[in-house]
């Protein structure tokens, strides 16, 4: 049942944060530079400080690239990940050559990063990491720099107990990652199915209300039209041959006008095999009209502009999606000058959705951390001035961060940066592949699938 959303879940779950894993290698760093200090000027032992020194540099300065060059909230494709935990191996591995080899006592780490991998990322790649520490961990069983020790004496291990310690790194590797793994990957299931049960719970709920509503508006709606139609046969009766035939072709017009709003009653009220698409799919120029509608009365310009290549993009209605874009809307009002521009393009292989306001813009400071909750995305001057409103003027945090969650849950990707000089304000573009944004409109619209598909077999996270 919940193959499809299955399989997108476990990718968005096994993703690192960049951040975690930046944080963790500042406690490595932190703790390689204290055992190396305190060993060499604390306990007078000779070893070679300044190359141990440029090899804990070497982490400090990657951890201070990556943080200049990516923001917080960014997670780490599996290839990047494996890269990194790669680099934490092997810039250990150099560590205890310049130190004794397997001979020094913090050789075991060389778990670390293969357990963090086992709790993170797939089997293969976790193998493949594992493989790294215990070739890496054979080649320091034998070549080595001494074990640094007191002046005027010697500490020189047996190599039967040098080979005791490859072999505790060899069955500790594998024991600790296939144990983490499982443990990890019980919990990932477990946290899959409740998101999948939520999901399909809440879109139930949705087009069960959604059909409850169509037939009651179907139902009241019923009276005034019928009043609508016997007045019209009333006028066509009494003026007759008599009118003229501008009033003539105005009441063909009314005649047909109500014809239609009977059609439409009538699949509101049925919702059958055969119209199970009606509401349920919506276009991309519709889907936008729908997100602007309530915004044109706030006294903000709302430039719309659609356009692409071939046909327009139809999608599902997802309440979840449209909520996150009408919150991105909203906040894009709140802030802007005087015009909103949303620009909705699409092109045989995607769809994108651009919305820019002419107001602040996010704040450099915390642009990097836009997407986590709880962290004001507006600039300061703005959010004062608008202190005495409802939010507190603190701008996008918690609503953005669920917009976020929500629109990238549909296979979206969704970016935010400030406009270049002589543009002002914020820009939002959220891109999905057309695939993905049209997977289950084209099943509702086809004739041959006898209506809309049985939520079981659809995708439980439509656009």
């Amino acid at each position: 049942m919940f193959e499809t959303l299955q399989t997108d879940l476990v990718r968005d779950a096994r993703h690192l944060r960049l951040d975690t894993l930046v944080r963790l290698r500042w406690l490595a760093v932190a703790g390689q530079g204290a055992a190396v200090a305190g060993a060499h000027l604390g306990l007078g032992l000779p070893l070679p400080f300044g190359w141990c020194f440029l090899v804990i540099a070497a982490s400090s300065w990657l951890n201070l690239t990556l943080r200049i060059r990516y923001p917080a909230s960014h997670r780490l494709s599996d290839d990047a990940a494996v890269l990194l935990l790669a680099f934490d191996i092997i810039q250990l591995a150099a560590l205890l050559f310049l130190t004794g080899g397997l001979q020094n006592p913090f050789a075991l780490l060389f778990l670390a990063p293969v357990l963090i991998s086992a709790t993170a990322l797939p089997p293969a790649r976790t193998l493949a990491l594992g493989l790294l520490a215990v070739g890496l961990s054979t080649l320091l069983a034998l070549v080595y720099r001494p074990l640094p020790w007191f002046a005027g004496e010697k500490l020189e291990l047996p190599f039967l107990y040098v080979s005791g310690v490859w072999t505790a790194i060899l069955l500790g590797t594998a024991f600790t990652g296939v144990y983490a793994w499982r443990v990890a990957e019980e919990a990932r299931q477990l946290a899959q199915a409740l998101a999948a049960t939520e999901l399909v719970l809440a879109r139930e709920q949705h087009l069960s209300q959604l059909d409850g509503l169509a037939a009651a508006a179907a139902h009241e709606l019923g009276t005034p039209l019928a009043t609508i139609t016997v007045v019209a046969k009333e006028l066509d009766r009494q003026l007759g041959p008599a009118a003229s035939p501008s009033v003539a072709e105005d009441l063909a017009l009314l005649r047909d006008q109500v014809e239609r709003c009977r059609g439409i009653l009538a699949k509101l009220t049925s919702l059958d095999a055969d119209q199970g698409g009606f509401i349920e799919t919506i276009s991309l120029s519709h889907l936008v009209e729908e997100l602007v509608a309530p915004q044109r009365a706030l006294g903000i310009v709302l430039d719309v502009t659609t356009k692409g290549d071939g046909p327009e993009p139809a999608c599902r209605r997802n309440p979840g999606v449209m909520f996150g874009l009408a919150n991105i809307v909203d906040n894009a009002v709140d802030f802007a000058e005087s015009c909103v521009s949303i620009e909705a393009r699409w092109s045989p292989d995607r769809v994108s959705l651009e919305i820019r306001d002419d107001g602040p813009g996010f704040a450099p400071e915390v642009l990097l951390r836009v997407g986590e909750p709880y962290v004001s995305t507006r600039s300061a001057a703005r959010g004062a001035q608008e202190s005495a409103g409802p939010e507190g003027g603190t701008g996008l945090g918690l609503g953005l961060f669920i917009a976020k969650t929500l629109i990238e849950r549909s296979g979206a990707q969704l970016n935010l940066a400030n406009a270049v000089d002589p543009s002002t304000g914020a820009v939002v573009r959220i891109v999905w592949p057309r695939h993905v944004f049209e997977r289950e409109a084209k099943g509702l619209r086809n004739p041959g699938t006898g209506g809309a598909a049985p939520l079981t077999q659809a995708r439980d996270v439509p656009i």
